[in-house]
């Protein structure tokens, strides 16, 4: 955390210009803009492709409620109160949620699913007892959580995670990516044994359709202030998610998001509610490319998601863990084609494990018969049978 003297001042002028003049290079070489909202409604288009994003540990009190106004203190590093309430806050909670995650809930208005609302008796639990990062991926990839993942060590994981069951179908049918901010994700996804390509933490970015494109957008990242030595700013994560959708076209895409999680363990409220509302606007990106190319549009399912919950008050909040009520609370958005519910769900009892195989479902394949301990799909795909009945729309 930035002390309040001279030399730290100094240091965060030049850390704040450093990370503005590279992401605005970033920006020109993407061309990254202000768009139109696209239209997203609720498709019944035989599903693709399924893209899965996570962000590391953004809680549900922001996710439905927005902002919590009990943590826009100097303390969390909100040093002016009235324009960061002017920001993000609301009379309502609506009000706060659609400031904070504009795009999120608009997707969700216009024919989404969202769960996990505990307001309204919607729950999506975390089941692998531990509530911190591996063993949660973990349990959302592989369908259950397993006794074998206690601790965020670098260990290959021994489970199979539906990434690689799909990547290693008889025939390839359906070829899969994964770009990650974190670098423990080769180890949770097994990239030696399943084969997959994933990109993490400060790898360099290398697929993509122009070569000096790429040089620059990694030369930008080389030259940034490294944060976090493990964790690289998510903008790269999703470049290197858009630039593969162009120049690769996986059929099974994941993009996992980190620095809501990493600036709540720093204590710093302004950055995880700065970090949740950009990893918003990166989604919305990932989604509009999606719409722009003719393999991907209304012929793919975005399904979105945490690791774990947070805990609740001054101090709670900041971290997570067995010992911390709240942590096992997640939350789960689904929209584009194949989903078979929208709205905010009321009343639902769902659990973490049931992601992986909800993936599986979204393409016509049972997950489940992979392994006994695998969780049936969340029930919001189209009944098989139906799905067969709708072709893509063009």
């Amino acid at each position: 955390m930035y002390r309040d003297t001279l030399v730290s001042r100094t240091m965060g002028k030049l850390l704040r210009w450093r990370v503005i003049s590279a992401l605005t290079l970033v920006g020109i070489l993407l061309g990254i803009h202000r768009t139109a909202s696209t239209k997203i409604m609720a498709q019944e288009g035989k599903v693709e492709n399924v893209i899965l994003i996570t962000l590391d540990g953004l809680r549900c009190q922001e996710v439905f409620g927005g902002i919590d106004e009990r943590l826009v203190v100097p303390e969390m590093g909100v040093k002016h109160r009235e324009d960061f309430l002017e920001r993000f806050g609301g009379a309502t909670a609506e009000q706060r949620r659609r400031r904070l995650m504009p795009f999120l809930w608009e997707s969700i208005e216009k024919g989404g699913w969202i769960a996990g609302d505990r307001q309204r008796g919607s729950e999506v639990r975390v089941t692998n007892g531990r509530y911190f990062s591996y063993p949660g991926y973990s349990e959302l990839l592989c369908g259950f959580g397993s006794p074998a993942i206690d601790s965020n060590a670098k260990r290959y994981n021994p489970e199979v995670t539906v990434l690689e069951w799909m990547h290693r179908r008889p025939g390839a049918r359906y070829p899969v990516m994964a770009f990650c901010s974190w670098d423990v994700f080769p180890f949770i996804i097994n990239d030696q044994r399943s084969g997959i390509p994933v990109n993490a933490g400060w790898m360099d970015l290398t697929v993509g359709q122009d070569s000096e494109r790429l040089s620059l957008i990694n030369m930008a990242a080389e030259n940034l202030f490294h944060e976090w030595a493990s964790v690289r700013y998510d903008v790269f994560t999703a470049i290197g998610a858009i630039e593969a959708m162009q120049a690769e076209q996986p059929r099974v895409l994941y993009v996992a998001l980190g620095e809501t999680d990493d600036w709540a363990h720093m204590g710093r409220y302004d950055r995880y509610i700065e970090s949740a509302h950009y990893d918003d606007a990166l989604i919305r990106r990932i989604w509009e490319t999606a719409q722009r190319l003719p393999a991907y549009r209304q012929r793919t399912a975005l399904v979105i998601t945490t690791d774990h919950g947070r805990g609740d008050g001054r101090e709670e909040w900041k971290s997570h863990g067995r010992d911390l009520p709240g942590s096992d609370a997640i939350w789960v958005a689904a929209w584009g084609a194949g989903i078979a519910l929208s709205g905010v769900d009321a009343g639902g009892r769902f659990t973490q494990s049931q992601i992986a195989a909800t993936v599986a479902g979204l393409l016509g394949e049972d997950f489940t018969a992979a392994d006994s301990r695998i969780a049936p799909p969340l029930p919001i795909l189209f009944p098989a049978e139906d799905r067969a009945e709708h072709p893509p729309s063009e």
